[in-house]
């Protein structure tokens, strides 16, 4: 299963390393992913869900 975010749709993102002598090299950034117990539709599911999204209170937690 794919690294995005339930909520937002957050993914990885690839680009470039540049350096000094402008060799380009690839790289990808990841998001802070974390599987969550959260109430959806009602019912405790569990979700992928970006730490950005947790902090920003979109997910309601199951406890």
């Amino acid at each position: 299963m794919a690294s995005r975010c339930f909520y937002c749709g957050k993914e990885k993102a690839s680009g470039f390393i540049l350096s000094h002598s402008h060799i380009r090299t690839k790289r990808t950034w990841k998001p802070n992913i974390q599987k969550v117990k959260a109430i959806i539709d009602g019912l405790p599911q569990r979700v992928k869900v970006c730490t950005r999204c947790l902090k920003a209170g979109k997910v309601k937690r199951a406890i």
